[in-house]
């Protein structure tokens, strides 16, 4: 045994491979659950006293040596294949990777912002639960309001004075609150309302709502404010129009149309044969709405306005179905590319 065991070390002083098969094949040869090494730490109790110092010697002297050799010649084989991996073939064609976009209501919200900020626009935000005097009251909901209902809001913990705030507004009213005229702001962000989800409504969707309040602020300051934002964002030859309309917050109130990028005016079927398409609700800040905020309406007088902005990409991209917006469709998203 003391003969095989100098036998074995001698073997693994001289075991030379860079090939990590052979490597672990001399490693379960010699270190191995059934290698030669058990074997001799078995039959170790076997050997004569007089020869038991010596081998018992030789074999731990056997099992450091394997496993340094081993663990040597495996690092070196290693970095030896990760070398030869390394070369490059400066002849293969260049690795396309696939980059990502921006989805269209980033790209969208970001232009208007764009638009805006040339006026001299700060971008405001806000919570996206909240109370009721930011969401209604401060606002001039009346309190039989049908906004206010269950069916149009989504209260948190039927609790009636917190819901998730069913426009950007609540973010003007906290705006006011707290600055002094003048005031230009707009304010981008998700809002929520309890309507069924289908080509045409969702029960998320994305606003941006626009406020300024200074000295002498009149409708026709507004009218002129819309018109540069829909020639920059629809290009220069859009018309525009100013539909009376009804909201609590503004007095008077106007629709805003945009006369239609798709048919240039002439009528199709996307605009309804009208030449215009809807784009805003706009108007001048109602007295009542700066009182609440602690602004005095007798020196001062604002307009509002608020978009969708999934309305304005669905003018832009001619997408007409809103739920693409939140499936994450990576076809569809790859369309945009080009805008990123």
């Amino acid at each position: 045994m003391l003969k095989l065991a100098k036998a074995l070390l001698e073997e693994t002083e001289k075991f030379q491979s860079h090939d990590l098969k052979e490597i672990e094949q001399f490693r379960l040869k010699i270190l191995g659950n059934k290698g030669e090494l058990k074997k001799l730490f078995v039959a170790f109790k076997d050997v004569d006293v007089s020869e038991k110092k010596e081998f018992g010697a030789i074999l731990n002297q056997l099992k450091k040596e394997a496993l340094s050799k081993v663990n040597a010649l495996k690092e070196a084989a290693q970095k030896q294949s990760h070398q030869e991996n390394e070369h490059i073939d400066l002849t293969r064609p260049v690795n396309q990777d696939r980059l990502g976009s921006r989805h269209p209501i980033s790209i969208i919200r970001n232009e208007i912002i764009e638009v805006f900020s040339r006026l001299g626009y700060q971008v405001s935000e806000g919570p996206d639960i909240e109370d009721d005097w930011h969401n209604f009251t401060a606002l001039n909901f009346p309190p039989e309001h049908p906004a206010r209902d269950m069916q149009d809001t989504f209260f948190v913990g039927k609790n009636p004075d917190i819901a998730l705030r069913t426009h950007t507004s609540s973010v003007q009213v906290r705006v006011m609150e707290n600055n002094d005229p003048p005031i230009r702001t707009i304010s981008p962000g998700r809002v929520y309302r309890n309507e069924a989800i289908s080509a045409r409504a969702h029960c998320f969707f994305h606003q941006i709502e626009g406020l300024y309040i200074d000295k002498g602020v009149s409708f026709a300051d507004m009218k002129q404010t819309l018109l540069f934002f829909a020639k920059t964002v629809f290009g220069e030859h859009t018309k525009i129009r100013l539909r009376p309309s009804y909201f609590p917050f503004t007095e008077p109130s106007a629709e805003m149309d945009v006369s239609c990028s798709i048919c240039s005016g002439d009528g199709c079927n996307v605009c309804k044969y009208t030449g215009y398409l809807e784009i805003m609700g706009c108007g001048m800040v109602d007295p009542n709405v700066l009182e609440n905020c602690g602004i005095d309406s007798k020196t001062y007088s604002g307009f509002a306005f608020g978009m969708g902005i999934e309305r304005i990409a669905q003018l832009k991209y001619n997408v007409n179905d809103l739920r693409l917006y939140s499936e994450n469709d990576i076809n569809f998203l790859d369309q945009f590319r080009a805008e990123f």
